[in-house]
């Protein structure tokens, strides 16, 4: 075990952990979302009303940069790993 694994695996945990904070609050939110806009469909659906489907709605461009928040922390909690792995491999 070198210094270089070392660094690797504190890094990569690091990294595992701040993409994992960065990945929460946007897909509870972004869930939250789409929970409420599902259920909007609904109402509108019993309620006989026609939904404009191709009308850009301020949820659903929330719901387009939660989304993409959330790839975000996905991708620096992959690079993590990535970095854990590094740190068995290289000897």
């Amino acid at each position: 075990m070198s210094l270089i694994n070392v660094v690797l695996w504190v890094g990569g945990v690091v990294l595992v952990i701040v993409g994992y904070q960065r990945f929460r609050g946007p897909w509870s939110r972004y869930s939250a979302l789409k929970e409420e806009d599902a259920n909007l469909a609904r109402y509108e659906a019993w309620r006989g009303g026609v939904r404009g489907g191709s009308s850009n709605t301020g949820a659903s461009a929330a719901m387009d940069i939660l989304r993409r928040q959330a790839r975000v922390g996905i991708g620096i909690a992959i690079a993590g790993a990535v970095l854990i792995f590094l740190g068995f491999l290289i000897k």
